[in-house]
């Protein structure tokens, strides 16, 4: 006997829809990577991470952002939180760097890196996560929101957790060259066109205003760029006499026309390259 219409398309639907994913075995490693189409969670071995001691110049951030993690590692109330500000200052590494020293005696604790591309399906991770005696710190990078973009909505997920809530066992901690995700001209050009210019950009600048912690972000002086290289220098094993390492340093950050901790990574980086030290034996 032929089956109805509607059975058959429910049953083609049902065929196309992706099975449910299976949690991956997360005692494999500390730090996972969300990727979509298909659905996966793929364990990294090593992840690329500066010791936080060596991160100079965000004293207040680290200590804010290392307290709010420990209470999360250890099954407390804890902020999702936004890193903003300054490009080079060390935002991500900050997040990745904590993830590691409060992993270091909290072993339940993993890092998920999510793509801002990827945010739609970030329900699906969720459900994946929620279930699981781990907890996680879900890692967004770059985060920014252009015209017309809707994948802010998709962050809500995390942020307010609709109806189910967000899962206990997961926090969001973010980065972005903007304080509101959205560019300043952009927010000004919506309130200046639109019938109710509060409104027209509430949606999107209150975004930011549902993460707990605002940790800020801000270029450094010439006295902390030249004390990262020089705890690079020592944390390494790099010999190099105060008065020399001063002029380079100086020479080279003057060619790149800033001044920031990425800067002072990449200065060292060449510095190591000449001197014969290896930075990842």
């Amino acid at each position: 006997m032929s089956k109805d219409p509607m059975e058959r398309i429910a049953a083609a639907l049902e065929r196309m829809a992706p099975a449910p994913l299976e949690a991956p075995d997360f005692s494999q490693a500390s730090a996972f990577v969300w990727h979509t189409e298909p659905d996966r969670l793929e364990p990294v071995e090593k992840v690329s991470r500066i010791d936080l001691p060596l991160l100079v110049g965000v004293d207040r951030s680290r200590d804010t952002l290392l307290a709010n993690t420990e209470q999360f590692a250890k099954g407390l109330p804890a902020n999702n939180a936004l890193l903003w500000g300054a490009r080079g200052m060390g935002k991500s590494s900050l997040v990745k760097s904590i993830h590691d020293a409060v992993h270091a005696s909290h072993e339940e604790l993993r890092i998920v890196e999510l793509q801002r591309e990827d945010l739609p399906s970030v329900g699906r991770l969720l459900n994946v996560l929620r279930e699981s005696r781990y907890r996680f710190i879900l890692f967004c990078d770059d985060l920014s929101f252009g015209h017309d973009d809707a994948h802010y909505k998709s962050l809500k997920a995390v942020l307010d957790g609709g109806i189910e809530g967000r899962p206990d066992n997961v926090v969001l901690y973010a980065t972005s060259n903007r304080r509101h995700l959205m560019p300043r001209d952009m927010i000004e050009n919506e309130r200046g066109s639109a019938i109710n210019p509060s409104e027209a950009v509430e949606e999107k600048v209150s975004l930011s205003d549902r993460f707990g912690l605002w940790l800020g972000f801000h270029p450094c002086d010439q006295d902390q760029y030249l004390q990262m290289i020089r705890g690079y220098c020592d944390a390494y094993g790099v010999d190099m006499d105060d008065e020399s390492l001063r002029a380079e340093a100086i020479e080279w950050q003057a060619t790149r026309g800033s001044r920031s901790g990425r800067v002072a990574w990449q200065y060292f980086t060449d510095l190591a390259g000449r001197k014969g030290i290896k930075l990842n034996p």
